[in-house]
């Protein structure tokens, strides 16, 4: 992918169930977002359902570049669905770091950094099922209990073929504690492809300390980027910009109100009192809503 060349950090937005959809892929690029990630789509519902694909999936021209993220337990799946949306996207990815029990019980996420011969292989099919030389497969993982066999891990798939990978450099048991920054440093010493770092990159200023220290390529911010879609222009809060932007492309893309007014709530957490978030989140329509910002903000819509 050309970004890794042309640019000395790439931003990235992570892949969130319900959240990473076209219109908050949208806001974030206008606020220095350099690559986005779909939300996780399970390939299997997406190959056998045109409606899963209808559902799952929306794009546009201006949605670029895109890496669609698939949940596959198989190489032929996450080959097809790759062929399906290679007119349509500039990458897929692969996801290995998904801890919930359920995607694991069904041999999706985490689960697969256990079986690198397996993961290799469906980097190597799906490579070969779509021709266009730009066209990135990459993967995600998380970190194993030893950074020895996480290293191993990433040698294994780039000697598959993979564009770049994705670190959590946490376990599948761990929530809250630091990201391993050692790993991740020896993962990018250990091989050739971009690297992006994903966890606790809750401001620009973690982006360019977490390059420092470890030399990655590029950075994935998840929740910071839901608490603030400016993170990556610098912005300390979601700036009020981007509070009528957001307003705006929802309602142009159609958004439904609950996604709509979910993100509003973690952009403006940390700006409302507590007797305001409590009222502002108990609010249950677009027109309240937006009543309620312009009277707060002096906000036009």
């Amino acid at each position: 992918m050309e970004l890794f060349t042309q640019k000395d950090l790439v931003t990235v937005a992570a892949p969130m169930v319900r959240y990473s959809k076209l219109a908050f892929r949208t806001l974030v690029r206008k606020y220095g977002c350099d690559l986005c990630f779909t939300p996780m789509i399970v390939s299997d519902s997406f190959i056998k359902s045109e409606k899963a694909r209808h559902s799952d999936f929306s794009t546009s021209q201006g949605d670029r570049p895109l890496v669609v993220q698939f949940a596959a337990s198989n190489a032929q799946d996450l080959a097809a669905a790759a062929a399906l949306v290679a007119p349509h996207s500039s990458g897929v990815d692969l996801n290995c770091g998904c801890p919930q029990r359920w995607a694991m019980q069904e041999g999706y996420g985490a689960c697969l950094i256990h079986r690198p011969q397996q993961v290799a292989e469906m980097v190597r099919l799906t490579r070969a099922a779509v021709p266009d030389p730009n066209f990135t497969v990459s993967v995600k993982i998380r970190r194993h209990k030893t950074g020895r066999d996480t290293v191993s891990l990433c040698r294994q798939l780039e000697a598959a073929g993979v564009s770049f990978l994705t670190v959590h450099s946490r376990t599948v048991e761990q929530r809250a504690e630091p990201v391993d920054l050692i790993t991740l440093a020896d993962i990018v010493n250990a091989v050739s492809v971009p690297v992006v770092a994903n966890g606790d990159i809750r401001s620009l200023e973690d982006a360019r300390t977490v390059q420092r220290l470890t030399g990655v390529r590029g950075v994935m911010a998840a929740r910071g980027l839901l608490a603030n879609p400016a993170l990556f222009s610098g912005d300390d809060y979601t700036p009020l910009s981007c509070i009528t932007d957001w307003v705006s492309l929802s309602l142009e893309t159609g958004s439904h109100f609950t996604n709509f007014h979910h993100h509003l709530m973690y952009m403006l957490d940390k700006q409302l009192s507590r007797a305001d978030r409590r009222y502002f989140n108990s609010l249950g329509s677009i027109v309240g809503v937006t009543e309620f910002l312009k009277e707060k903000y002096d906000l036009q819509f």
